[in-house]
């Protein structure tokens, strides 16, 4: 009977060793296909890297960090070996004591930690391909080729950073493949329809939001990524069709917080490169083009936290299976594949080869930060009085970033430079105050986000060259030379608000930043009848600005008692003060009776998307009210503009777009005849352009005095003097008439992003409610002619139109989702100007 027993044992052994040792699926043994014939669907890849690590646990391990808006799993696969997989909890430990972002001392050496990300863009679609290729190759190791890799690293693969927009683009390129793939460039498969498939669900571009954190996607990732926190991070994309393979090192401008150290290593990551590419023949191409300026792409904000970070970009978007290039020759999938997939290994190759001195290099980045931190500022003062929500705003977001704040403790006088001033002066700093102090690990990263002026080393730049958040969450912010240490900071919870009487006369409500929206929104829901103050006024010894939300019992008697007690609750939502009133009668300005306090109506609200809407800027607009302030608004087609169907609606949202091909006379008329019913029409951007000279509507562009050397060119010097005519994103100082409604909430300066050189002037009968004067420039590049160009122009302006209006918004106060201080105004226009 024992000698069964063990000869059971002994063959349920073998069938174990056999079921272990047994060799992995290679895509094509998994699939039934070679990579390359098809674009798979995200649940395939899914299901792949699910095999993988089930069939390998020694050396994978998949970590789940959410889901997109439409429900697609969002992971990492983990790789090394076995020995660093046993203790992978440890060295993400190990990793964040090093750097001073974990309490305690290491208790053993780190091994490199590499980040890999795929498909960050939904139609750059090689990337999902490559990471099962990459995955594959490093978990079978045959020949034991990647052990080295293995050994000295740590490797996270995110396969698809993208889903929702991964799958748009497979789903559509699928549906237009026929039994073969047609390489000419004009055939349908390779002319993706709006609104493409780069963005993710909500149509925002995933590769600007890193630092921002916006998207559900972004903030889901960066919560797992700050807590390993990579040595190493390599983003792999795709360009135009017709371009060689772009590697490192990047071009310039490079920002000038990277190290040496980060510098060095860029020319030395694309000598790892070079490598196969050379051998192979493969066409490529370095320092033009991709810059490490802008902080939220996926090589910079990885660099501004200690690493090694690059971008990988394979010339084939919409290329399809097959693409007949410009010089003759046809660009496959699987080629772009494999191009990828070499990337991918190289960069490992160079950590792995340099893991000693990449982990010791990013440490010491750190430690410096704490110590010496770089930059003339040592400290940012935030004065918090009157600005509660912005704060909590703020902080939430240093929150999620891993930095540091606290508050000053004590009142004193110092020496600042004052953002909104540009200048340095003497200042009071109160004990509430907002102290951001420079030693902490992060320092760099607060620094280039903090910072009033970015430093640019060439003007020649891939995306904005401004960004500061003082100005994007419109904080009064000083910048200090001395050192300060902050104490402990203690959020502040308005809980007074659930003590509110049921007798009371009215409520008041401050109207001074985004948060002040969202509870607009909430009360409006629920049919609550909100006015708000033209002037301002006093009241129980208390004043209060332009702006102000008053809620009356007068009005809302179909809430009887229960008024206060639900005012109460949305003010404690949204952790927003809440005072109250016995007395229509104020002490100064006008009694709460007055016609002054104007009814805020519940708006029904039309946004126009489809072409020819820019994706990026509907998708804005439509994030802003479905996720950020969760009220209704319908999306329509273009054709709602011909068949005049919005007039169902009080409100029409035009995004960014070309309009000119839609917007004919008899659209224009039929427009402002429904304004003059008292539609409100909000033109957003390039939108304003189809208007200019159309019968009643104001807009007109400037007269501008022209170059008489204007054509006296040199061709070598054609990139440059194109970008004396630009202003990518910079930041000017837009006055504003706070005493019209547009403006309530807002101190005279607004500070504005300027995404191109606009040349709006200024409206003769309507209302000029922001405009450029000459110098505004505060931050950012902007090119001489496009200096000239934007002075003296309209950027927010109001036409009466019988009793509606026309709102034209020369900037985009709501850019990326991440200039805050935008919102405010935005929402003015929706649901102000009654």
């Amino acid at each position: 009977m024992k000698l069964f027993i063990k000869l059971g044992l002994f063959f349920s052994l073998i069938v174990n060793f056999n079921t272990i040792a047994q060799p992995l699926k290679s895509p094509k043994e998994f699939f039934g296909y070679e990579l390359g014939t098809t674009f798979h669907r995200h649940h395939q890849m899914v299901e792949y890297a699910q095999y993988l690590v089930q069939n390998n646990l020694s050396k994978s391990k998949i970590i789940e960090y959410g889901k997109t808006t439409e429900g697609r799993k969002l992971f990492v696969v983990a790789i090394s070996s076995s020995e660093n997989l046993s203790q992978l909890e440890n060295i993400r430990q190990n990793n964040l004591k090093a750097i001073g972002l974990l309490d305690g001392a290491p208790t053993a050496k780190v091994p490199a930690i590499a980040w890999l990300s795929y498909n960050v863009h939904g139609n750059e679609a090689v990337s999902m391909e490559a990471s099962m290729d990459v995955m594959y190759k490093l978990l079978s190791n045959v020949g034991n080729v990647y052990d080295k890799i293995l050994a000295n690293s740590v490797i996270i693969i995110d396969p698809c950073i993208n889903p929702d927009g991964r799958d748009r683009y497979a789903n559509w390129y699928n549906q237009k493949l026929g039994v073969l793939e047609n390489a000419n460039p004009i055939a349908a498969e390779h002319i993706e329809p709006w609104p493409r498939g780069r963005t993710n669900h909500y149509l925002f571009d995933l590769n600007r939001d890193w630092a921002w954190l916006v998207q559900d996607e972004t903030k889901q990732r960066m919560a797992l990524y700050n807590i390993w926190m990579p040595h190493l991070h390599a983003d792999f994309h795709e360009q135009g069709i017709n371009s060689p393979y772009y590697l490192a090192p990047a071009a310039k401008p490079y920002h000038e917080e990277l190290t040496a150290w980060q510098r060095e290593f860029q020319q030395k990551i694309g000598q790892y490169n070079k490598k196969e590419f050379d051998e192979k023949g493969w066409l490529y191409f370095s320092n033009e083009r991709f810059d490490l300026l802008y902080p939220s792409y996926g090589d910079t904000y990885p660099s501004f936290n200690g690493a090694i970070a690059m971008t990988y970009e394979q010339g084939g978007i919409n290329g399809g299976l097959a693409y007949l290039l410009e010089n003759g020759d046809t660009l496959t999938l699987t080629q772009r594949i494999a191009h990828h997939v070499s990337s991918s290994f190289a960069a490992l190759n160079a950590i792995s080869d340099n893991a000693e001195r990449n982990v010791a290099e990013f440490v010491k980045y750190f430690e410096k930060s704490k110590v010496n931190p770089d930059g003339i500022y040592q400290t940012f003062v935030i004065k918090t009085k009157d600005a509660e929500s912005k704060i909590a705003e703020f902080t939430k977001h240093m929150d999620q970033l891993g930095i540091k704040y606290g508050l000053a403790g004590r009142g004193f006088v110092a020496n600042g430079y004052a953002y909104q001033e540009r200048k340095t002066k003497a200042f009071n700093i109160e004990p509430n105050d907002l102290i951001l102090s420079m030693n902490q690990p992060k320092s760099k990263l607060l620094k280039v986000l903090m910072e009033p002026q970015t430093v640019v080393e060439d003007s020649v730049t891939y995306d904005i060259t401004a960004w500061s958040l003082a100005y994007a969450y419109g904080l009064k912010t000083f910048g200090l030379k001395d050192k300060m240490t902050p104490k402990l900071y203690e959020s502040k919870q308005f809980d007074q608000n659930l003590n509110l009487e049921k007798s009371a006369y009215a409520y008041f409500l401050k109207w001074n930043s985004f948060t002040d929206t969202k509870l607009l929104a909430a009360l409006l829901k629920k049919k609550i009848k909100v006015r708000q103050a033209e002037m301002p006024f006093e009241i129980d010894g208390k004043s209060y600005e332009r702006g102000t939300l008053v809620i009356t019992k007068k009005g809302n008697e179909a809430f009887g008692n229960s008024l206060g007690k639900i005012l109460a609750e949305e003010a404690h939502i949204f952790n927003v003060p809440i005072a109250q009133t016995f007395t229509g009668m104020v002490t100064k300005g006008n009694d709460l009776g007055s016609d002054k306090y104007n009814v805020l109506k519940a708006p029904k609200i039309a946004v126009i998307g489809g072409e020819p809407t820019d994706s990026n800027a509907f998708g804005e607009v439509w994030h802003f009210f479905d996720k950020q302030i969760n009220y209704p608004a319908t999306i329509v087609n273009t054709d709602i503009l011909s068949n005049n169907n919005f007039t169902k609606f009080d409100v029409l949202i035009l995004p960014k777009g070309n309009y000119n091909r839609f917007i004919f006379e008899n659209v224009a008329k039929s427009l402002a005849d429904w304004v003059r019913t008292g539609g409100k029409l909000i033109l957003m951007e390039t939108a304003n352009n189809a208007f200019v000279d159309k019968n009643s509507f104001e807009i007109k562009r400037k007269e501008i005095k022209k170059d008489t050397n204007q054509n006296l060119k040199i061709y070598e010097n054609r990139e440059r003097e194109a970008i004396s005519e630009d202003t990518p994103g910079s930041i000017y100082a837009i006055n504003l008439d706070v005493s019209h409604p547009l403006a309530f909430g807002y101190e005279k300066n607004y500070h504005s992003l300027a995404l191109e050189a606009t040349d709006f002037a200024y409206l003769k009968t309507g209302w000029n409610v922001g405009i450029i004067k000459e110098n505004d420039l505060i931050a950012g590049f902007a090119g001489k002619k496009a200096q000239e160009k934007i002075k003296n122009s309209l950027v927010f302006g109001v036409e009466e139109l019988g009793s509606g209006k026309i709102i034209y918004m020369i900037h985009n106060p709501l850019f990326r989702g991440f200039w805050q201080n935008g919102k405010l105004l935005f929402t003015n226009a929706v649901f102000g100007l009654n």
